[in-house]
């Protein structure tokens, strides 16, 4: 049974429209407390519980209500925590010893559009095998328990102080970050009550943008995917470097003391080299759309290399297969297993910090070693279920392009997980054949999808 509502990181739509509605949401609140909570092991005569944090968009207000709803028709108690980044609900759910967590977001998307991801137990997003069990359970007729049985809810008061000694506890206590000037921009999301503290603390000099959300400016303008702010703001500040979260706190951008970004390819090989040096790293995981640059440096330092499919949650699943602990996606999503249980911004940035500070070298030295192959990237909108490798001329096209990149280049075409786009991907070392080949692929995709 395939999933019509989850995507590569759980339902996430324009509010309003198709699953996120008020009705859709508390039906998913009730499907998922039926099947999340099927074995939870809870004390005689208390209720499985679960944890709902959400980012600033306004719409989370109205989510927050539905899903509450039906997770306490279904039974289920209800624990909320306001505005968190979504590691944070991962961690917390962990910490609270609680059945599930769940985050109200659309992660770097602009505020029109939002969406519900969710964390099990253990603090791990869902395996494709429950999602599908809640796809299955949203076919039945929503019900409701007994009066004596529905769920209640609270809220708890600590969540943003428990999270902020959480990452504050996966940099080492025999440094600190005296003498930094850092510029940290929020995004306007769920990090902005967080981030800024947790480097202070630290003892950074800090300089916070992206930090006055009013429920319509999340990512607007600011944030890991829209970095100009940041990179005015390092250079007017004369700030030693610059961290960027998105939305919901799960993805990072850096930059150095010129303003120079740089991307989760360049920060997860910065990670990985310090490691290695410190003891030996077994592999690092990656996924198709990680650089060959950076695949090529690690493999010349020994260190393994693998691809997963794109999305943290297919990096996990992998890193847990290897046995591995260090991850991430181009993106900015990096996932350091013996710190955290899912990729997170604000302890990402604190594991390049970490090789900052124990190197003594800036982070535009430690980056610039890693010369990232020319990738170009274009989107192309396509109909529903559209299946390119049935399509003899876009396989012809590939095929074609691959052949004039030549051994050091590389074409990947997928679908998207939260848009209705083909991603058209082409990598190699000459620029002008990697930009003339992805825009030749994408005109025949277009083609091929009446234009």
């Amino acid at each position: 049974m395939g999933r019509r509502y989850f995507g590569t990181d759980g339902v996430r739509g324009t509010v309003g429209q198709g699953a996120i509605t008020p009705e859709f949401i508390m039906r998913l609140g009730f499907a998922a407390g039926e099947v999340l909570t099927r074995t939870a092991r809870t004390r005689k005569g208390e209720r499985p519980a679960v944890l709902i944090g959400k980012d600033t968009r306004i719409s989370g207000y109205m989510l927050e209500a539905a899903l509450e709803a039906g997770l306490s028709a279904a039974g289920i108690d209800v624990i909320l925590s306001g505005p968190l980044p979504t590691p944070a609900i991962a961690y917390l759910t962990r910490a609270l010893r609680l059945q599930a967590g769940v985050v109200i977001s659309a992660s770097h998307n602009l505020f029109a559009d939002n969406g519900i991801k969710f964390f099990s137990a253990d603090g791990n997003k869902l395996a494709d095998a429950v999602e599908e069990e809640i796809e299955a359970a949203l076919e039945r007729p929503m019900g409701c328990r007994p009066s004596a049985e529905l769920g209640k809810a609270r809220r708890i008061d600590d969540a943003a102080g428990r999270y902020i000694e959480f990452c504050k506890g996966t940099f080492p206590s025999s440094q600190d970050l005296l003498g930094l000037r850092i510029v940290v921009d929020c995004a306007n999301g769920a990090g902005y009550h967080i981030a800024p503290h947790v480097l202070h603390e630290l003892g950074a000099d800090v300089v916070s943008i992206g930090v006055s959300p009013d429920g319509f400016n999340i990512n607007d303008k600011v944030g890991a995917t829209a970095p100009q702010a940041l990179q005015r703001a390092v250079r007017d500040h004369r700030a030693d470097l610059g961290i960027a979260l998105d939305g919901d706190g799960d993805r990072l951008l850096m930059t150095d003391a010129d303003g120079k970004p740089f991307d989760g390819d360049q920060l997860l090989y910065v990670v990985a080299r310090h490691r290695h040096r410190r003891s030996q790293l077994k592999g690092v995981v990656g996924t198709q759309m990680s650089n060959l640059a950076l695949e090529d440096a690690l493999g010349a330092l020994g260190i393994g290399f693998a691809r997963a499919k794109v999305g943290d949650r297919y990096v996990l699943e992998m890193l847990v297969e290897k046995g591995w602990e260090l991850g991430g996606e181009n993106s900015g999503h990096m996932i350091c297993l013996d710190k955290h249980t899912t990729g997170d911004g604000i302890v990402s940035a604190l594991q390049v910090l970490t090789a900052v500070c124990e190197s003594g070298k800036s982070l535009g030295a430690l980056a610039g070693d890693l010369k990232l192959f020319p990738q170009a990237l274009v989107n192309v909108t396509v109909a529903g279920g559209f299946d390119w490798q049935h399509v003899p001329a876009i396989v012809q096209a590939k095929r074609a392009v691959e052949r004039r990149l030549g051994k050091k280049g590389r074409v990947l075409l997928r679908l998207s997980g939260t848009e209705p786009v083909l991603r058209v991907m082409v990598e190699g070392e000459n620029r002008a054949k990697v930009a003339a080949g992805a825009e030749e692929l994408a005109g025949v995709v277009r083609s091929a999808n009446g234009g």
